[in-house]
Parts: structure tokens; C-alpha cells; sequence
């Protein structure tokens, strides 16, 4: 009967009951990763392309702290959205823990490990903008450094957000690669046997892995790296938010473990 619970003798769950109770938990995970994944695209892109973009001339600190200081409630906005994302970085982690426990507990506690380390250090870039801030508008400012210092030390806070955020961005990348290794594996553990996770989105999700590796170690090595290999690999991570979509509301929890409803 669909929805009925057993127990042994003894009160401990039987193996219907576990597998129930570990399907129901791979479900939840996959929909609130999914979720948050495409809740944290807009807001990054939002933030990022749209408010800092928008206001933050590279090399000016006089046009930046302008534009800053005449549009401070859409800079206080766009911290606030990479605060969002950061926070929702943490409960993906958390999430996709939930979805790959059953392949390998150990990869997918280190690649969980990976996301949430990198959401601690993205919210010390955050904390960065959040200083230029407290330097534009800070009133006594003006008896130790001229405006044009003021304005150079706003400037030094933008650039060690991004700087932050670039070295970070290589814990995502090897957060991507240990869970496109667990999405190809999924296929032969018992728990996934029907095999509803493409091996071809595992290897998508390494590439794109490994796009953020080599972006991060080019700009550490090469002075003038501009080459966003990233930005060509990111497939992986875009059709991973629709197979996390797809594959929580299909799942069959009344039937054998792991089975997708047709």
C-alpha cells in the first residue's frame, strides 16, 4: 500500500522504510537545490552584471566612488543580492550532500565542503564592498586623506572584492568536478540502478569544473589574463539546475528505490 510504514519486531525501520525515508530525503535535496541554483542565477547576475558593472570603472577610482556615492541604494541593493547567493551557495551544499549521500558519503561530504567554504570566503569579498561604503561615507575622513585618497581606498576595497572572489572561485570548481565524478557513478549504485542520471551531464559538470580551475590559476600566473575559459563551460551547470528540477518531481517514492515515475 502506497504510503504505509513498517516496522521489525524489534522497532527499527524495516528495509522498505529506510528506502523510503532515503528516497524522500534525495528528492527534497534535488528540488531545494535545484531551487536555489535558479534563484541565486538572476540575483548573482543581477548583482554583478547590472549594479557593480554599471557603476565600477576599472582603473578610475574618481568615476567609481561618483557613481557609487549619486547610486548608493542600488550598491547597498547589489551587496545585499551577493549576500542572497551566498547564503543559498550554503543550502545547495547542503542539498546536493542530500542527493549523492547514497553514491559515495565520503566524495559528497568533501564536495559539500567545498561549496560552503567557498560561500564563507565569498562573503569576506562581500564584506569588502560593504568597507568601501564606510569609506565614501565616512565623515572625518577628510582630516587624515583627500578625497582623491578616499576615492583610491574605495577603489582598492572593489578590487579586493573581485580578487577575493576570483581566488574563491576555485573551490567551486572542484566542487563541480567531485559531483560531475558523482553523477557518473551514480548509474552503479544499487539505490540509482535505473540509471536516471546521464553519465554525459557528470562529464559537462567536470568541464565546467574545470573551466573555474583554470581561470583561477591563469589570473594568478599571468598578469594580463583575460580569457574567461568559464564562460564557454557552464553548460553543465544549466542543464544541472533542470535535471535537479526535473528528476524531484518525478521520482517515485511509492515504488522500487530510485525509480522515475513515467
Amino acid at each position: 500500500m502506497a504510503g504505509a510504514t513498517f516496522r521489525a519486531p524489534d522497532g527499527h525501520p524495516t528495509d522498505i522504510e529506510r528506502s523510503a525515508i532515503a528516497n524522500r530525503s534525495v528528492r527534497r535535496g534535488s528540488i531545494l537545490a535545484g531551487i536555489a541554483l535558479l534563484a541565486m542565477t538572476p540575483l548573482a547576475a543581477y548583482a554583478n552584471f547590472v549594479i557593480l558593472g554599471g557603476l565600477i570603472t576599472p582603473g578610475d577610482a574618481t568615476a567609481t566612488a561618483t557613481a557609487i556615492l549619486n547610486a548608493e541604494g542600488a550598491f547597498r541593493l547589489g551587496i545585499a543580492s551577493l549576500l542572497t547567493v551566498a547564503v543559498l551557495d550554503l543550502i545547495v551544499a547542503w542539498a546536493l550532500y542530500a542527493v549523492f549521500r547514497p553514491v559515495n558519503r565520503g566524495v559528497a561530504l568533501l564536495t559539500a565542503w567545498f561549496r560552503m567554504v567557498f560561500a564563507g570566503i565569498f562573503m569576506v569579498a562581500i564584506a569588502q564592498l560593504t568597507g568601501v561604503l564606510s569609506i565614501l561615507n565616512a565623515g572625518d575622513v577628510g582630516a587624515v586623506f583627500t578625497t582623491e585618497q578616499q576615492y583610491a581606498q574605495a577603489l582598492l576595497g572593489v578590487n579586493a572584492f573581485y580578487e577575493i572572489w576570483d581566488a574563491a572561485l576555485i573551490l567551486v570548481g572542484l566542487h563541480l568536478v567531485l559531483l560531475g565524478y558523482l553523477m557518473y557513478q551514480s548509474s552503479a549504485v544499487p539505490s540509482y540502478k535505473s540509471g536516471y542520471i546521464p553519465k554525459v551531464l557528470g562529464v559537462l559538470l567536470v568541464i565546467a569544473g574545470a573551466g573555474y580551475v583554470i581561470d583561477s590559476f591563469g589570473r594568478v600566473l599571468l598578469a594580463n589574463y583575460s580569457f574567461e575559459v568559464a564562460a564557454f563551460t557552464f553548460v553543465g551547470e544549466v542543464l544541472l539546475i533542470l535535471w535537479l528540477l526535473i528528476y524531484g518531481r518525478r521520482i517515485n517514492l511509492d515504488e522500487e528505490p530510485a525509480t522515475i515515475a513515467t
